[in-house]
């Protein structure tokens, strides 16, 4: 067969994908533009990893068309990936850069891992439910070699990488768990949704000084999956 024409035929099965590759890109650029920086998000790096994690990975095939809507979305076994603004709000406000050390509770699809990721040094996360733990360490591991996945229960943290300079809770608990203020090193930051399951909560800014004090501060009503925990 002629060179051009054999050319020809993979340019016509190629050009679709690239063209829904692109049409991806843009929804992403249009989601930090419209969703997240006109809300008020500032911090650069955040921004710059909103734009490049590929969300329509990190949800079920089904959802893709509403991957770059500004709504959580389901993940199975009763879980949930956040909205995007929550998902870099989440990320700015715990100051995050490419010296620290995050704990995440509640990996989840790994989508806030990833964004994570491509801000700082490493990332710790901890999914109790065995299937999505699974799935994320798989999808995560392909893609950076900097975020460690446990399946375990996230309440007691992961002291063995303790302290952290940030931890991130994507589970709404009833109160904020002891054993992750102690694994938060002086200076840090935690963000947690803290409140009844299924109710509207408040996410919630822990920081611990450099005096070993701890402060809380309310920043906006959330609504979140509940914490579970292990039997």
């Amino acid at each position: 067969m002629n060179r051009a024409i054999v050319f020809f035929l993979l340019a016509l099965l190629f050009i679709p994908w690239l063209a829904f590759a692109d049409e991806f890109e843009r929804d992403r650029r249009n989601m930090v533009r419209s969703q997240i920086r006109a809300r008020g998000i500032r911090d650069n790096a955040t921004l710059e990893a909103m734009r490049n994690v590929p969300r329509h990975l990190y949800v079920p095939a089904v959802q893709r068309r509403y991957a770059y809507q500004d709504r959580p979305l389901p993940i199975g076994y009763g879980q949930t990936i956040s909205q995007p603004y929550i998902v870099a709000y989440m990320t700015e406000i715990i100051r995050p850069d490419e010296n620290s050390k995050v704990l995440e509770i509640g990996t989840g699809s790994g989508y806030q891992a990833a964004v994570l990721a491509e801000i700082v040094d490493q990332v710790y996360t901890i999914e109790i439910v065995r299937p999505l733990g699974e799935q994320a360490r798989r999808k995560l591991k392909a893609q950076y070699g900097n975020v460690h996945v446990k399946i375990a229960d996230g309440y007691h943290g992961w002291e063995k990488h303790a302290p952290f300079d940030a931890i991130v809770v994507t589970a709404a608990a009833e109160y904020i768990p002891p054993p992750l203020v102690e694994q938060l090193k002086d200076g840090g930051r935690m963000i947690i949704p803290v409140g009844s399951p299924f109710q509207m909560q408040l996410l919630m800014l822990v920081e611990k000084k450099g005096d070993g004090e701890i402060t809380t501060r309310s920043l906006m009503p959330v609504r979140f999956v509940p914490f579970e925990r292990g039997e």
